[in-house]
């Protein structure tokens, strides 16, 4: 039997999933969050062994709920299910711990096969997404990882958007995360690189092949 978490602030969705799932026999609904702080603590005190976790929650967001659920491994897997495609919150997902991501939509048999692989340690993707993630290292990107290895995940993901020209405001609703966030994180991305300014940690990242290609 296969516990499992729903984590979405929209009752009526949990609902629709609790009747979608009703009839699986090896899926065993254990509890509901309506906010990525309270699948935080539901993931602690059910130790569920699946997480179907929605991306845009109150208090805190599906991407950094992820990351605290999956930082004490083993733990259980966490499968996306969002309205959210595009490869900023694929591979911010990714990144945080999330084994398989689906797009709300999807039919109740690939719901239950990624419930089920998620169970068995196994990653598996919306056919969507897939081809976002086949097309991404195709084209040769993900190649700056090793970059300034001091950074974590988020850091990472926000010098990225600081390289691309984007502002603190922009790179706040990107991430789904507050601008004081971004500025914390923007401070600790300038005292990681030793650099003072935007601009000096723009000209770095360019040339670490971040955000773009380099202007000359």
């Amino acid at each position: 039997m296969t516990r499992l978490l729903i984590a979405d602030d929209h009752p009526a969705f949990r609902r629709g999933l609790e009747l979608m799932l009703a009839d699986t026999a090896d899926i065993e609904i254990v509890g509901q969050a309506e906010t990525g702080a309270r699948a935080v603590e539901l993931a602690a005190s059910l130790a569920p062994d699946v997480i179907l976790m929605d991306l845009r929650m109150p208090d805190l967001d599906g991407i950094e709920a992820t990351r605290r659920i999956r930082r004490d491994a083993p733990g259980p897997a966490v499968v996306v299910l969002t309205m959210f495609e595009d490869d900023d919150s694929v591979f911010a997902a990714m990144r945080a711990g999330a084994c398989g991501y689906l797009l709300k939509g999807a039919e109740q048999e690939e719901i239950v096969r990624a419930i089920q692989a998620a169970a068995a340690s196994e990653a598996i993707f919306g056919p969507e997404i897939a081809r976002r993630v086949i097309a991404h290292f195709a084209s040769g990107a993900g190649s700056t990882a090793g970059a300034f290895p001091s950074l974590t995940d988020r850091e990472r993901e926000v010098l990225e958007l600081v390289a691309a020209g984007k502002g603190n405001a922009t790179i706040a609703h990107e991430l789904m995360i507050s601008l004081k966030t971004v500025r914390n994180h923007v401070s600790n991305v300038f005292t990681k690189l030793q650099v003072s300014d935007r601009s000096a940690a723009i000209v770095k990242a360019r040339e670490a092949g971040m955000g773009g290609p380099r202007e000359g």
